[in-house]
């Protein structure tokens, strides 16, 4: 009864420090040793003894997860701990819409092989060519938009 009891304390010290720790080892060895502490249950006093140690394995963790996602962020402490902010911006620049593009005649900006850039009305494009090879200054048109980029063909 001791080793059962005392594995229940080291898994709940473990998940307190793992609040306060940046990994998830804390956690998992706080997790580990209240898994030990059923088992024990379950060998020393059968399934009576273990289901009663499993419901209080569990109920321990729930309260442990609710002060640690529930409670602790609202604290003046725990406000420190959680990220409040966001960041708005994209890695990639929206590309154009579908409409707005296709049919249109641009410039290539660079050589097409068969990747590069094209200009359209002053704003440079990722773009593919479906015609192979094109040199810089070559005037194409537009015929689809891919995820990132523009298909385009000599006319």
């Amino acid at each position: 009864m001791t080793a059962i009891i005392l594995l229940f304390l080291l898994g709940i010290v473990f998940l307190v420090f793992e609040v306060f720790m940046p990994s998830s080892v804390l956690g998992f060895l706080g997790g580990a040793a209240m898994l030990w502490a059923c088992v024990l249950a379950f060998l020393n006093y059968g399934a009576r003894g273990g289901g009663l140690a499993t419901v209080a394995g569990l109920a321990i963790l729930g309260f442990a997860l609710y002060a640690e996602f529930g409670l602790l962020p609202k604290t003046r402490i725990g406000k420190r701990f959680f990220l409040h902010d966001s960041i708005g911006a994209t890695s990639q620049p929206p590309l154009a819409e579908t409409a707005a593009v296709v049919g249109k005649f641009c410039e290539a900006a660079t050589t097409l092989a068969p990747s590069g850039y094209v200009m359209i009305e002053g704003r440079r494009y990722d773009a593919f060519s479906q015609s192979g090879h094109v040199a810089k200054g070559t005037t194409l048109k537009v015929v689809a938009v891919d995820n990132f980029r523009l298909t385009v063909t000599i006319p």
